[in-house]
């Protein structure tokens, strides 16, 4: 039964913006799932060192490996003030990015950014890069230089710091810490303000450094892959997975009351119906094995929804190349979806992007977003040989050629933080229901 206590309001997504390793807005990026077209590239995470893993989810048209923003890069189409550049991190520049592409998309003002009827939630993980530099900075003149903008540059509340007093946002600005389930979180929680009435209308944004500092510390996890193909390097549910990539950039939404969207005139690309969210009690990294809090997040969604698992067309996984972690969502997917007989297309879309850490939700919510109300299913890439676990799913190694009606979101982060989203498209025939 559907939770009624926070439904007075309808909340859909009606803006998206985009800096990643497939594309740097909404139609490259639609292209590229389409056609299954990978991001994946030869990357030197230390210039001139023999390292393992070779290959990242690289951000074209940007070149923000410098520490000093004057000597950074990136498309013509965005102009940024130095006082606006002094203050971020390389995923600062993409974030502000993505946000120029949302705004314009949502058809937002000024005035509605300021009116303190707009929020804005936020994940990343800071800038490990910038910090490094400064710090050695630091110690390196025994306590006498240090970039006056080091801290608020380089922590993980960077964006809130450098996004909000920019675009003079004066609704609830928060940021969230769940690893890779951040920006999932982020999301619902937003959604939640929403359907409360506490806001019209939240911007979610997601941005990660692809750097050393950030992506390679995973390999002493045993994380990484270290395949050197990109065109095989992050090849979620197959049998021969070794590992995620890492990619970095940002990614961006617009949650909004539906009412206000549809008075803009903004586009709308899918309506959020509900979300849940549990642990696993387990263990700081490793997903549990069984996947019984994944499977219990789903589980609460799909109430929250008010919906049954037969509902469900497509379920973009977590998925991120890893052996354990994919195996523990796959047995969590038939915990729930087998007992209904339910067969919903599955796919990780991190086999075309990499693993995006905090941000990975805001993508791929955004990547469900896009297919919903462009008509498709994503496929799964680089599926050659699954995983005997996939035995009884529905993994299509091809685009669909039409949208589900009903898409479920799942997102898991250290220390068993689970989260899962449902999404439903935004038709003639749901906009009175």
């Amino acid at each position: 039964m559907k939770n009624t206590t926070v439904d007075a309001r309808r909340v859909v997504i009606s803006g998206l913006g985009f800096i990643s390793s497939i594309g740097n807005d909404a139609a490259e990026v639609t292209r590229s799932l389409r056609e299954l077209r990978h991001g994946l590239a030869p990357h030197e995470f230390m210039p001139g060192q023999y390292l393992p893993v070779k290959v990242a989810g690289t951000i074209k048209g940007f070149d923000t490996r410098s520490t000093h923003h004057a000597e950074w890069r990136w498309p013509e189409r965005y102009s940024f003030a130095r006082d606006v550049l002094r203050s971020l991190p390389p995923h600062g520049l993409h974030a502000f990015c993505a946000v120029e592409q949302l705004i314009a998309d949502a058809r937002l003002t000024p005035e509605l950014l300021a009116d303190g009827e707009t929020g804005l939630f936020t994940a990343s993980a800071g800038s490990p890069f910038l910090q490094r530099h400064y710090l050695n900075q630091l110690h390196a003149s025994e306590g006498a230089r240090m970039h006056p903008m080091g801290v608020v540059s380089t922590i993980p509340g960077t964006l809130n710091f450098n996004l909000a007093p920019h675009y003079r946002i004066r609704g609830a600005v928060c940021g969230f810490v769940s690893a890779c389930a951040s920006t999932a979180h982020a999301i619902g929680y937003a959604a939640d303000e929403i359907r409360r009435g506490r806001q019209q209308r939240i911007l979610v944004v997601g941005a990660e450094d692809l750097s050393c500092e950030s992506t390679y510390s995973f390999q002493s996890m045993r994380a990484l892959s270290r395949n050197p193909d990109p065109d095989t390097a992050s090849r979620p549910f197959d049998r021969d997975r070794d590992g995620f990539v890492g990619t970095g950039g940002a990614a961006a939404l617009l949650l909004e009351d539906a009412a206000s969207a549809q008075a803009r005139g903004a586009p709308i690309y899918g309506e959020l119906l509900g979300w849940g969210q549990a642990s696993d009690g387990y263990n700081m990294a490793i997903a549990e094995p069984e996947g019984r809090g994944l499977a219990e997040a789903m589980r609460r969604a799909l109430l929250d929804a008010g919906i049954t698992p037969a509902d469900v067309g497509y379920l973009n996984a977590h998925g991120t190349s890893t052996p354990n972690g994919d195996l523990s969502e796959l047995r969590a997917i038939k915990a729930v979806f087998s007992p209904a007989g339910a067969g919903p297309a599955i796919s990780s879309t991190k086999a075309l992007t990499g693993h995006a850490l905090s941000m990975a939700s805001a993508l791929e919510t955004g990547f469900c977003a896009l297919a919903l109300r462009e008509g498709f299913t994503p496929g799964q890439a680089h599926l050659a040989n699954p995983d005997p676990a996939c035995e009884g799913l529905h993994l299509p190694r091809h685009t669909l050629p039409t949208a589900p009606e009903i898409i479920l979101k799942n997102s898991s982060g250290f220390g068993g933080s689970n989260v899962s989203l449902v999404l439903r498209r935004w038709s003639a025939a749901n906009r009175d229901t």
